[in-house]
């Protein structure tokens, strides 16, 4: 699969070439394209550090672009409630913050940085709110948020070309990660990496003491967003543009929490 992609980005690279024309070739950078070139091959052998140390600017980026909440606001501090004793995910130390906005979202990335915004904490109860936070830590678990990135970072490299081969991580500039950014956020996850993330969120919340059911609840109140404003509406935009068949996976959750002996709860 990985070699199908960076076949498809250096067809891409160059038909750009050919389809811009004669008179345009003489116009090309070839610099850049060859730059191109490098960082999609770059995007496939990319370490987990070299990885992480990219996900470090992207969130060093979106920290200074949104208002983080302090440690002494109340909504920190209730965060810090919900998410009392997660220190790690698959060897990665975990680090929270809220971001204060009216948009409905949360996202974990692969160098264990979790972004909380108050209009989810506002919808959600604590429980819910450590649902959606259980679902995408388990997309970090699964490495599907790293992978995610990496293609990010082949889709910037067929548009812009970025940075180099060498062990050390380039700098990217601050258009750069918002359009990685924008990317992430669009990214498509499989029916079977939802799933994946969904049973993680189950068995995180289960070994948290918290009935898993609670990230079902969480769901459906995003659907209903989504049924009363439609494609206008930021829960689904942010956190369900990826997450196809909801109704189908609220449904697999209750199930699999009734089997489990879990009962329904007041929401």
């Amino acid at each position: 699969m990985n070699n199908r992609r960076l076949i498809t980005g250096l067809i891409l690279l160059l038909s750009a070439l050919f389809v811009a024309g004669p008179a345009a070739h003489a116009q090309l950078n070839l610099g850049r394209l060859v730059s191109g070139i490098k960082k999609a091959v770059s995007s496939f052998t990319l370490s987990d550090d070299q990885v992480v140390g990219y996900v470090h600017q992207y969130i060093e980026h979106s920290d200074s672009a949104n208002q983080v909440l302090p440690a002494s606001d109340p909504y920190s501090k209730r965060l810090a409630k919900i998410t009392a004793g997660l220190k790690e995910v698959d060897g990665v130390p975990l680090n929270f913050a809220v971001y204060k906005t009216d948009d409905i979202n949360a996202f974990a990335c692969a160098d264990g940085s979790v972004r909380v915004y108050t209009g989810l904490m506002d919808l959600m109860t604590d429980n819910e709110v450590l649902g959606v936070i259980g679902h995408e830590i388990g997309h970090v678990a699964h490495h599907d948020s790293r992978n995610a990135f990496k293609q990010a970072l082949l889709n910037e490299a067929v548009r812009d070309g970025l940075a180099s081969t060498s062990n050390t991580v380039a700098r990217l500039t601050d258009s750069q990660l918002a359009q990685i950014g924008s990317t992430l956020v669009q990214a498509k996850y499989s029916r079977s990496q939802e799933q994946n993330a969904d049973d993680y969120g189950y068995d995180f919340l289960k070994a948290n003491g918290i009935n898993p059911i609670y990230m079902a609840y969480a769901f459906q109140k995003l659907q209903t967003i989504e049924q009363q404003n439609g494609a206008q509406s930021s829960a689904i935009t942010q956190l369900f543009s990826s997450h196809p068949d909801v109704g189908d996976r609220i449904a697999r959750v209750i199930k699999k929490a009734q089997k489990d002996g879990f009962v329904t709860q007041n929401q």
